[in-house]
């Protein structure tokens, strides 16, 4: 079955980086999109950036555009998300999906990013 393990999140400091990852088992990944989305205490689910199958396409939500970059390895089956210049507001969990829009079928267990001084 579909198994995806976020990791890479943690405490950054405002202005600060880190790069998410996203490692896909239990399907054919080079065969999907997948995504990214992010959910803050007491708020709803985010979508945040979307990566075609190729990597050659991707989409951002206007709140990470030019911060985040969406990548993928489709020989290691692992997907990334490097965030730049993280604000606090990006303090969320992230979570990965499969598919161009968030699955809470097809989810990891998500990975906890904390931006604050």
């Amino acid at each position: 079955q579909v198994q995806l393990v976020e990791s890479g999140g943690g405490l950054a400091q405002p202005g600060g980086s880190l790069r998410l990852s996203c490692a896909a088992s239990g399907f054919t990944f080079s065969n999907y999109p997948m995504n990214w989305a992010r959910q803050a205490p007491g708020k709803g689910l985010v979508w945040v950036a979307s990566i075609r199958d190729d990597g050659i396409v991707t989409r951002y939500a206007d709140s990470v555009k030019g911060r985040f970059t969406i990548s993928r390895d489709n020989d290691k089956n692992i997907m990334y998300l490097q965030m730049n210049s993280l604000k606090p507001e990006d303090s969320a969990v992230y979570f990965c999906s499969k598919g161009w829009t968030y699955s809470v079928r097809d989810r990891g267990q998500g990975t906890q990013v904390t931006v604050s001084s």
